[in-house]
C-alpha cells in the first residue's frame, strides 16, 4: 500500500452525536459533494446510484398501474403560479425568480419549480375535452427548487431530484382511489425494497398540501428517534379544477369539472436508509437498493492464479444476476474491508490462496458480521439466499427498532415527559382542533405526523386539552 494513503478515518459514533455521524458517513462513502451553490449538493456516484436503483424501481411499479411518464417546463409564469390562491401562499416563501433573460428583464417574472401542479393544469385544460379524454395518469421525474433556509445532505436541499405523479378523473371517488393506491405503491415500496417499515395515514388540516382536498403520508422512524415524512399522495378534488378551469363533456353531455392528484417522492430516501440502517462503520445498504451487492476481495493477490479465480468468480456472480464488483486495487486486504463495510456493501467473498486450493470462500454480511465458508461451487445460490435473508432480517430489525420506540401518551404530562426523554413516536387521541396542534408544537417541537389508516382508540379525551377525543395520531419530533 502506498505510503501516503491512510486507513479509513473514524466515523463519530451516532450514540455521540448522530448528526455529524450522518453528516461522515455522507461525506466518506463519497455518496454527495458540497458545491459552490449554497444550499445546493453534488449527486456522486455512489449516491446518485442508488438514486437511480430507485427511480427504476418506482417507476417500474408505477407503470404497472398505468402510468406514463411526460416531462413540463421548470418555468412557471408568476400570472399562472397564482391562479390557485391557497396553492401559492403555501410555497411563496421558497420560491426563487427568474426576472432577466440574458441582459433584459422579464415583463413578466418566471418561477423555478417547486413544484408542477399548476403546469399540468394548464395542459390539462387544453387537453381534457371529453370523457374519453380521462383518466390521465402522467408522472414526471425531474428537479425541483425551493429556497430552503436551513439545508442538509439528501434530506433538505434547495434543488432536489425527485418523481411527481399528476393525474385527473371523471369522478371524486376514481381520485380517492388513485391517491390511496399510489400511498400504498410508496408504502410497499419502502418495505419491500428499502427495508424501511412506514406508518401509513392521513395528514391533519394543519399539515396537509397547500391546495389539497386531503393528504395522505408515510412516516418512517429514524435511528434517533426522529420520523422522516417519506412519500406523500394528494387529493385536490375539484379545487384546482375550477381554478383553471379544467372542463369535460360528460357522456350525458353535460360538462363537469375534473377531479385530480398528486403524489411524491424524492432523495430524501436516501437519507432514510443511511439512518434507518447505518451503524458507527458506515452504510448499511439494503441488497434490494445497494448498487453493488457482492464485492470480491482477493487476499494475497500478488500470489499466482489468485486474482485470475477472483476474475472468474466475479463473472459467475454476475452471470447469476448479482450486482458484482471486484477489488483488485493495490490497498492493502484491511483497508478493502473498512472500505466495503464503510459503503454498505451488502456482502464480502474474501478469498486467498488456500482458499483457492480448497475450492472455498469466506462470505462476510454487512449487517451482521456473520461469517460463512461456502465451496465455489455454489458460491452464487447462497450468496442470494444470504441477501434474500439480509433484506428480510433489515426490515425485521427496523420494525422491532420502530415498535420499540413508539410510545402511548395518555395526558399532556405523560406526553411532555416522554417528548423530553423518550425519542421515538407518541401515540395520542386528539380532539380535532388545531389550537392543540398549535400548543403541542410550540411547547414540545413535536408534530402531528399522520393519522394511522388503523384507528385504536387508547383514550376517550385529547392528549393536549382533554376534551372528547376524534382520532388518534402518531406524534413526534422531525426532520
Amino acid at each position: 500500500m502506498a505510503k501516503d494513503k491512510k486507513l479509513v478515518e473514524a466515523i463519530t459514533s451516532m450514540d455521540v452525536d448522530f448528526a455529524q455521524w450522518y453528516t461522515d458517513v455522507v461525506k466518506k462513502a463519497e455518496l454527495m459533494g458540497y458545491s459552490s451553490v449554497k444550499g445546493c449538493m453534488i449527486f456522486k456516484p455512489a449516491g446518485y446510484a442508488i438514486w437511480e436503483n430507485i427511480q427504476h424501481e418506482l417507476d417500474r411499479r408505477f407503470k404497472e398501474t398505468g402510468v406514463e411518464n411526460v416531462y413540463m417546463p421548470m418555468f412557471i409564469p408568476e400570472s399562472l403560479l397564482e391562479r390557485e390562491k391557497d396553492h401559492v401562499e403555501g410555497f411563496a416563501p421558497e420560491v426563487a425568480w427568474v426576472t432577466y433573460g440574458g441582459l433584459n428583464p422579464l415583463q413578466e417574472r418566471l418561477c423555478v419549480r417547486p413544484t408542477s401542479e399548476t403546469l399540468f393544469c394548464d395542459f390539462y385544460k387544453d387537453e381534457i375535452q371529453s370523457y374519453r379524454d380521462l383518466p390521465k395518469v402522467y408522472n414526471q421525474w425531474c428537479s425541483v427548487v425551493r429556497w430552503e433556509k436551513e439545508t442538509r445532505p439528501f434530506l433538505r436541499s434547495r434543488e432536489f431530484l425527485w418523481q411527481e405523479g399528476h393525474t385527473a378523473h371523471a369522478t371524486a371517488e376514481e381520485a380517492e382511489e388513485r391517491t390511496q393506491q399510489m400511498l400504498n405503491l410508496y408504502a410497499d415500496f419502502c418495505e419491500e425494497v428499502l427495508a424501511m417499515p412506514v406508518i401509513r395515514g392521513r395528514k391533519t388540516d394543519k399539515e396537509k398540501f397547500a391546495g389539497a382536498e386531503a393528504t395522505y403520508t408515510i412516516e418512517a422512524l429514524m435511528h434517533d428517534g426522529k420520523a422522516l415524512q417519506s412519500g406523500t399522495s394528494h387529493n385536490f378534488g375539484d379545487g384546482f379544477a375550477k381554478a383553471f378551469e379544467i372542463q369535460y363533456t360528460d357522456k350525458d353531455n353535460q360538462l363537469k369539472y375534473v377531479h385530480q392528484t398528486s403524489w411524491g417522492m424524492t432523495t430524501r430516501l436516501i437519507g432514510a436508509i443511511i439512518m434507518v440502517h447505518g451503524d458507527d462503520s458506515g452504510l448499511v445498504l439494503p441488497p434490494r437498493i445497494a448498487p453493488v451487492q457482492v464485492d470480491v476481495i482477493p487476499i494475497m493477490q500478488n500470489k499466482e492464479g489468485v486474482l485470475d479465480k477472483a476474475h472468474e468468480v466475479l463473472e459467475t456472480l454476475r452471470a447469476a444476476g448479482l450486482r458484482a464488483k471486484l477489488d483488485d486495487t493495490d490497498k492493502s486486504p484491511g483497508w478493502k474491508f473498512s472500505e466495503q463495510e464503510m459503503r454498505g456493501i451488502p456482502v464480502r467473498v474474501e478469498m486467498g490462496p488456500r482458499d483457492i486450493e480448497a475450492n472455498q470462500a469466506i462470505l462476510v454480511r454487512r449487517d451482521t458480521r456473520e461469517k460463512i465458508t461456502v465451496s465455489l461451487d455454489t458460491l452464487a445460490e447462497k450468496i442470494t439466499e444470504i441477501l434474500d435473508t439480509m433484506q428480510t432480517e433489515m426490515l425485521e430489525r427496523a420494525r422491532a427498532h420502530r415498535d420499540a420506540h413508539t410510545y402511548d401518551a395518555h395526558n399532556y404530562e405523560e406526553f411532555k415527559d416522554i417528548v423530553a426523554n423518550k425519542p421515538g413516536f407518541i401515540r395520542g387521541m386528539w380532539c380535532g382542533e388545531q389550537a392543540c396542534e398549535d400548543k403541542i408544537k410550540e411547547e414540545t417541537t413535536a408534530t402531528s405526523r399522520c393519522m394511522p389508516f388503523t384507528q385504536e382508540k387508547i383514550s376517550d379525551v385529547c392528549v393536549c386539552c382533554g376534551k372528547p377525543a376524534k382520532k388518534l395520531v402518531y406524534w413526534g419530533k422531525a426532520y
